[in-house]
């Protein structure tokens, strides 16, 4: 079964170096905005939270589903990305996503209440989810064969200066022009990507369709994907976690992602394709990847809210301060990506964890009184770790998985990551609180400040113990057959 769903698309895959290295770059040029744009929205959005319930008279509790609904979008149509792709060609479906998002970056700008700037971003949202895998599947198809490594750590730069970026400029923005320019600010960007992308994606012969009529469409697969992320996302993201309704949320989605499991193993052309996990390459690829999610990305929420609870830090500070880890691990990323081609993924994951795990300790024993240069460069050493790692093990798992699955292999990463890293938040969340109120009744019963800096060690300790594990367990990463068929 499985041969017969990888032969139609061996020929497609087969050439995948386009013809010269010139039509290489401006593809990478067309497709590195809308990418940028999405994580920029994104992360800005959650500055701005505060301003917009001033400005629309609205509770904190209301606008967080300008948040919510955007994830619970997004959750919807990042399974549906690689189906979508090889329907239409994954320039085309690239640049009809970044449309739709460029649409719905205006209507949210338009937005006249809260209700309104909701069902905007969850338009903004639908588009948002798609132009991610997409984008990554397209430059790893496109890029050569012996610099893969090197150009998906090029490609996390941008993927990195953006998220680093969204909050001081939204900053900036809600200071000096209006919420609006939170989302106009997209008009510009998506449009230059879209110009760009019909110059140099649709006509391009690696990205045209690849999707057979004769295949049949996996249509339960299509709902009870979206079904079961959507009912996990909800359930996880909220803070009222308590409420049975929303645990009733959970455990179906809990079951509706095993039924999805066990249909889209079976289904001769799913829309997840679950079956490269029987490559154990990239099975071992995701579980050293989850790992360094949850302890990076569950610990890095912390980090703001600390500096601004304990220290007294202004957002914009708090943004500088952070912004140290787009800066070091931008530069390392293009140095891994080199290391990756070179030596492989072994050295690569087990040095940018430990390096990660090492950050986190001294995380864990910073206090009132760390001068916050200090505090930059623990934030620093956490880029450094990142950047060594993170998108050297996403090349690792693409080129794991069998050559033809490229297209669907890049939602079922992002899937994963978008369940990982709201789950090692509630977690690591779980953890403080309970850290909290036991260190407040036994220990600092007088000092409930001195309670919760330390149940923040704690949980930044925990997150050190979880990356640490993982820089062990990559020492098992083996280098991928090449080419995988």
């Amino acid at each position: 079964m499985l041969k017969k769903s990888t032969s139609a698309a061996t020929s497609n895959v087969s050439a995948a170096v386009p013809a010269n290295r010139k039509s290489f770059i401006y593809a990478l040029i067309a497709i590195i905005p809308g990418m940028m744009m999405v994580m920029l929205d994104s992360t800005a959005m959650n500055v701005a939270i505060t301003s917009l319930t001033q400005d629309f008279q609205a509770s904190f509790e209301t606008l967080q589903w300008v948040i919510n609904g955007y994830m619970l979008a997004m959750a919807v149509t990042v399974p549906l990305s690689g189906w979508f792709s090889d329907r239409i060609g994954a320039g085309r479906a690239y640049l009809t996503m970044v449309l739709l998002f460029i649409f719905g970056s205006l209507l949210c700008s338009l937005a006249q209440n809260a209700g309104h700037l909701i069902a905007f971003r969850i338009v903004q949202g639908l588009g948002g989810g798609m132009i991610q895998p997409i984008g990554m599947a397209m430059i790893y198809r496109l890029a050569p064969q012996d610099k893969k490594g090197q150009i998906m750590g090029m490609l996390g730069i941008p993927m990195l200066i953006a998220p680093a970026t969204g909050p001081i400029l939204s900053g900036w923005l809600l200071e000096s022009m209006g919420w609006q320019w939170i989302f106009l600010i997209n008009l510009p960007i998506g449009s230059l990507a879209v110009w760009l992308g019909l110059r140099h994606l649709c006509k391009h012969d690696h990205l045209q369709k690849t999707h057979n009529k004769q295949q049949p469409f996996d249509r339960l697969g299509a709902l009870l994907a979206p079904a079961a992320f959507v009912l996990l996302t909800l359930s996880i993201n909220q803070q009222s976690s308590s409420n049975w309704e929303y645990l009733v949320m959970g455990l179906t989605g809990v079951l509706l992602l095993i039924w999805l499991c066990f249909h889209e193993l079976r289904h001769e052309y799913p829309i997840l394709e679950l079956r490269a996990f029987r490559a154990y390459r990239f099975r071992r690829g995701m579980i050293v990847s989850s790992i360094q999610y949850a302890a990076l990305n569950g610990s890095l929420v912390y980090i703001p809210l600390f500096l601004q609870k304990y220290r007294s830090f202004s957002p914009f500070d708090a943004g500088l301060i952070m912004s140290m880890l787009a800066i070091t691990s931008g530069l390392l990323m293009p140095v891994g990506g080199k290391i990756y081609d070179r030596f492989g993924i072994r050295p690569l994951a087990c040095s940018g964890l430990g390096t990660i795990a090492v950050a986190l300790l001294l995380l864990s024993w910073i206090s009132d009184t760390t001068h916050h240069l200090q505090i930059a460069g623990i934030v620093g050493l956490l880029g450094i770790g990142m950047g060594l790692c993170m998108m050297s093990l996403n090349t690792y798992m693409l080129q794991s998985a069998p050559a033809s699955m490229i297209s669907r292999i890049t939602p079922l990463t992002a899937a994963g990551s978008n369940l990982i890293i709201p789950v090692a938040i509630a977690c690591l969340n779980n953890f403080l609180a309970i850290r909290t109120f036991s260190l407040t009744v036994n220990v600092y019963k007088d000092n409930p400040v001195a309670a919760e800096m330390a149940a923040y060690s704690d949980t930044f300790l925990l997150a050190a113990c979880i990356a640490l594990g993982g820089a062990f367990f990559s020492l098992l990463l083996n280098p991928p057959q090449a080419p995988s068929k």
